[in-house]
């Protein structure tokens, strides 16, 4: 999606990312960029105009529950300009007349997060195997595996393998989203249907319709609207909130879980005729202390991901850290390996990432790593991807002894919060980008916190350069 007007270089960008492949929509501001969004005109990455309110739009992607990433782009824009897209949330600025090798990066670098699959342990085998097999087919597909094992990625897979690969690809997480908005959010709503309907929109299925639709973490979806979803599934209409006309819809389901769904059926918390409806193509994925040989290769992966995305120089895995890697239990399997890894490259001091730059979980979430200044960076297994929760401050450190709770005892968490964020600061030489990384927050969050300590007349150590 292309929002603005940038004269013959919208022309321009639009040819190049149509030669390597995209679809291009676009639009003559960012109020009908999101009109477009929420009547199902689908985007993967935006590219706006500078000179648009870029803070808002995303601010208004956020209400909406929209999640794409924003690139801003400008001619002959000034550095503050672009310094200031990037603090209100755009993931990169990219200067006009377009370069086709920056576009082409820019393109690639918003798939390859997710579209990305590392799977050479035997164990993965007959996995992708049973993928490429019912993948052209359009039964429907539970993936099944514990948190952080991959179930979106495999889903995203078995759609660019399907008959349907050149659809849309629509993910919605059943355990993020309210249950009081997830109905609007499948079936879509008109106009006044509800409190803070100004407008109609689209749902899910509607948006996806012929694509695929994955509903992530499908168990924990209410027992009411699961009988809502059978009778989707089954006459293949949608009826948005506050109509009383129905729309056909053909969209081929995936469905993930972490949670046994024949335990949930027997304890009644799930319906047994949508279990059957969902579960025609079942695939479990392996927790990855079963599949040990994905673990180095995953972790360079990341490692060289997070790399650029903070301009860090890309590193070899030490081969004592290869070892430490592949001994550990990863609790969080790939979510946990991916945010330990973001950590490390942050941490890393040596040519190689060495050892001690890895900072592993235990059983009872302190790390294995020496103790680092005044705070511990919180536990990787609790940090959820950012198009799934409300971004939060973290929580206080992991308490490591009773010496470390009987400190705490009587401070408020806002003292002990406020203690964390200007300690992880100091420890990072003032670097706000990397402070950030570490806690899990946005720069944005991080910023607003500072500007609340500094107007409270607390001292806040000075920004470093590139921060």
């Amino acid at each position: 999606m292309i929002v603005g007007h940038l004269g013959g270089h919208i022309s321009a960008a639009g040819k190049i990312a149509l030669q390597r492949g995209a679809k291009i929509i676009h639009c003559e501001d960012t109020e009908q960029a999101l009109g477009a969004l929420m009547n199902g005109k689908g985007a993967d990455v935006a590219m706006v105009d500078i000179k648009q309110n870029i803070g808002k739009f995303i601010t208004d992607l956020e209400t909406a529950r929209i999640h794409m990433p924003v690139v801003a782009c400008g001619v002959d824009a000034d550095t503050r300009a672009a310094v200031k897209a990037i603090q209100d949330g755009a993931k990169e600025y990219v200067p006009l007349p377009p370069d086709a090798a920056l576009i082409a990066a820019v393109l690639e670098a918003v798939t390859e997060e997710s579209n990305t699959m590392i799977a050479g342990d035997p164990a993965m085998k007959p996995v992708v195997e049973m993928a490429n097999k019912i993948a052209p087919s359009e039964a429907t597909v539970m993936i099944t595996g514990e948190s952080g094992t991959g179930k979106e990625v495999m889903s995203q897979y078995i759609h660019r393998k399907s008959k349907r690969k050149d659809g849309t690809f629509i993910a919605v997480n059943c355990a993020a989203i309210p249950e009081n908005l997830l109905e609007s959010e499948l079936f879509g709503h008109e106009k006044g249907a509800f409190t803070g309907a100004t407008g109609r929109r689209i749902g899910k299925f509607e948006e996806a319709n012929g694509g695929t639709l994955l509903l992530d973490e499908v168990s924990e979806m209410h027992p009411l609207l699961q009988a809502k979803l059978l009778r989707v599934i089954q006459e293949k209409e949608v009826t948005r909130i506050g109509s009383n006309d129905p729309v056909k819809v053909d969209v081929r389901l995936i469905a993930t879980s972490n949670r046994n769904l024949e335990q949930s059926v027997q304890n009644g918390e799930f319906r047994e005729d949508l279990y059957f409806r969902l579960n025609v193509v079942n695939i479990r994925l392996p927790a990855l202390r079963e599949r040990p040989a994905d673990i180095v290769p995953l972790a360079q992966f990341f490692t060289d991901k997070f790399a650029d995305a903070n301009g860090l120089p890309k590193k070899k895995l030490a081969t004592a850290t290869q070892e430490k890697l592949k001994s550990a239990a990863w609790r969080g399997n790939i979510r946990e390996l991916e945010n330990t890894m973001h950590r490390a490259i942050l941490m890393s001091m040596e040519d190689e990432l060495e050892p001690d730059a890895v900072q592993l979980q235990n059983a009872m979430g302190t790390s294995s790593a020496p103790a680092a200044p005044a705070i511990n960076a919180p536990d990787p297994a609790g940090v959820s991807s950012a198009s799934a929760q409300p971004e939060a401050v973290p929580a206080a450190p992991a308490i490591q002894n009773q010496g470390a709770v009987e400190n705490l005892i009587g401070r408020t968490i806002a003292d002990v919060e406020r203690d964390m964020i200007l300690n992880t600061l100091d420890h990072c030489l003032g670097n706000r980008t990397h402070a950030a990384n570490i806690l899990g927050i946005s720069i944005r969050t991080l910023r607003n916190k500072l500007n609340q300590y500094k107007d409270e007349g607390v001292d806040i150590p000075a920004a470093s350069s590139g921060s």
